[in-house]
């Protein structure tokens, strides 16, 4: 459903947000190692989440990346990261489809597109690192 670069994006601000519950920073090394990414891969991306604004970067020993703010919804991490191509395009990949113009998929595909959105929409950060801290959800295998 989304690209890799965002699924790694989602575990890293789910990551980010269950350590800053204890005032923490988490630095490049940490972050892979607790994803299970590769560090280059995971350099790109905290990169692109830094420019989005998502994650605030402090440099230094005590250094690391932080949330800029709080609550976080999902859908702000997605459409940093894959664009807003999943909540706004056609399924079809037609330039104009509309409820005037519709493409053969529309009516189906429409209701599950606004489902996706309202979820990734009204869930945050904070509703998933709970089992991260608690021990009962894992970011990698």
């Amino acid at each position: 459903m989304f690209s890799k670069a965002c699924e790694y994006a989602l575990k890293i601000m789910i990551y980010l947000c269950s350590v800053q519950e204890d005032g923490k920073r988490a630095g490049l090394k940490d972050i892979a190692e607790a994803i299970a990414s590769p560090e280059a891969f995971t350099a790109k991306i905290l990169q692109q989440l830094v420019r989005n604004r998502l994650l605030h970067s402090v440099r230094g020993p005590s250094g690391g990346f932080v949330l800029r703010k709080e609550p976080i919804p999902l859908i702000d991490v997605v459409v940093a990261i894959d664009g807003e191509g999943l909540v706004k395009n056609c399924v079809l990949g037609l330039e104009e489809c509309s409820k005037d113009r519709p493409c053969p998929a529309h009516e189906k595909f429409s209701a599950v597109r606004d489902h996706l959105t309202g979820v990734l929409t009204s869930t945050m950060l904070t509703d998933l690192k709970g089992g991260i801290i608690q021990g009962n959800s894992f970011l990698k295998l």
